[in-house]
């Protein structure tokens, strides 16, 4: 079996492209998992008390140090989220941008204050579908991040900065979205650089950003299928004039850049102490998969004989095995960007399929088998899906075969 540099690996990743302009996204509000839900009218009762206090407080700070009193910032912030929780988005971003107004001015141009009142504006203009505002209100955020974060905090920042990246491109908010996926890239660079230095090249906070950089690569080769928020569509990113020729040679490095990529993320995890023949295994079956969806049938094969290798010295082999091996599996098996939904239930499904899967991972002999009136073009979309999606073939004894009589149901909902 192979076994490669990782500081060799990662500095390479870090050194490969230059960073572009891009953007941050809004983090998830975290609540208590012991906190007892409150009943409806408590609860908008409470909020409805909360604003009406925080507008006291503001009116009581106006009145003693004027319209740009220092210390109205924070209450501004706290009563344009207030605002957002009871849904009156359009007052909260003008509460909120007057926060924002204020810092500038009394903190300077990049204070951290403003982190957090740009990181409500943005999740209200989202509520509202107000993507646009939404996309320059993040690319603000990102220049008062840069000036402001330092050490894992930048990290974090640009992971965050990459998954909106993702939406965007998602949302087509430019008029070539492969840009998007370009910067979702770089800022997945950018944070492990960030999580390199502070934590060191063995540290499994590199793992994230380095999925999220073999997800953006799976993206740029033309993956089109499950989108940030776990839905199924096949509209890939648009191309205009002289942005063609730098797709192609962008596409012309992916499949080094990938491999590069996985290569780091299996060194990572055998430096980790608890690290497993499954683990690594996984991650050398990702590199087939890799390879596979490339073309490289030869390369693959080499990648899955390693990982079956890395498999049979120890016990439990067979259920190892049988996980990675044991039937085909849809590329990219990649959370985030897998082509298709799992399949659901024949007994709730509207549409049924049968098919086989040849030992070079192609799809043959696709057939529906039920009679539903399910839309007649989701269904052939869904069809037209399945017979383009490469997959990893099952193994028996060390050896790609063919799998037949594979039977997939599906709810056509998914795909609306």
């Amino acid at each position: 079996m192979k076994h490669w540099l990782c500081k060799m690996a990662i500095t390479g990743l870090i050194l490969v492209l230059p960073a572009l302009v891009a953007a941050a996204s809004t983090p998830v509000a975290q609540t208590s998992p012991t906190a007892e839900p409150e009943e409806p009218g408590t609860l908008q009762t409470n909020r409805t008390q909360a604003i009406s206090r925080y507008r006291d407080v503001i009116t009581r700070l106006e009145d003693e140090g004027g319209a740009y009193n220092p210390a109205l910032t924070e209450p501004l912030l706290e009563l344009g989220m207030a605002l957002q929780q009871s849904g009156m988005h359009a007052e909260a971003i003008d509460l909120l941008k007057r926060g924002v107004h204020l810092a500038r001015i009394n903190n300077g141009l990049y204070s951290e204050i403003q982190l957090a009142l740009l990181e409500s504006e943005i999740k209200s203009h989202l509520a509202l579908g107000q993507f646009e505002e939404a996309d320059d209100r993040h690319r603000y955020l990102y220049r008062v991040q840069q000036r402001t974060l330092t050490d894992a905090g930048r990290g974090f920042a640009f992971m965050q900065q990459a998954k909106w990246q993702r939406r965007a491109y998602e949302l087509e908010l430019d008029e070539n979205g492969f840009n998007r996926l370009i910067n979702m890239w770089n800022l997945h660079r950018m944070a492990l650089t960030e999580f390199a230095e502070a934590d060191g090249d063995g540290s499994p906070t590199l793992l994230p950003p380095l999925h999220g950089m073999l997800r953006a690569q799976y993206l740029m080769s033309g993956s089109m299928g499950e989108n940030s928020a776990g839905r199924f569509q096949r509209a890939g990113f648009r191309i205009r004039g002289d942005d063609e020729g730098r797709l192609y040679a962008y596409r012309g490095q992916s499949y080094k850049q990938g491999d590069s990529v996985i290569r780091a993320i299996f060194d990572v995890r055998a430096a980790q102490a608890d690290s497993t023949p499954l683990a690594r295994a996984e991650v050398l079956a990702m590199m087939g998969d890799w390879r596979l969806w490339h073309g490289r049938y030869t390369e693959a094969l080499d990648a899955y004989a390693e990982a079956i290798i890395e498999l049979a010295s120890v016990d439990g082999a067979e259920e190892g095995l049988q996980t990675l091996f044991g039937a085909p599996v849809a590329l990219p098996a990649l959370e985030g960007i897998r082509p298709l939904p799992e399949p659901a239930s024949p007994d709730t499904a509207d549409l049924l399929l049968e098919f086989t899967v040849d030992e070079r991972g192609r799809v043959r002999d696709l057939t529906r088998l039920d009679d539903s009136e399910a839309s007649v073009g989701i269904v052939n979309r869904i069809m037209r899906t399945l017979r383009a999606t490469p997959f990893r073939p099952r193994f028996d004894t060390g050896e790609p075969v063919a799998t037949t009589g594979i039977q997939w149901a599906y709810d056509t909902d998914q795909w609306q």
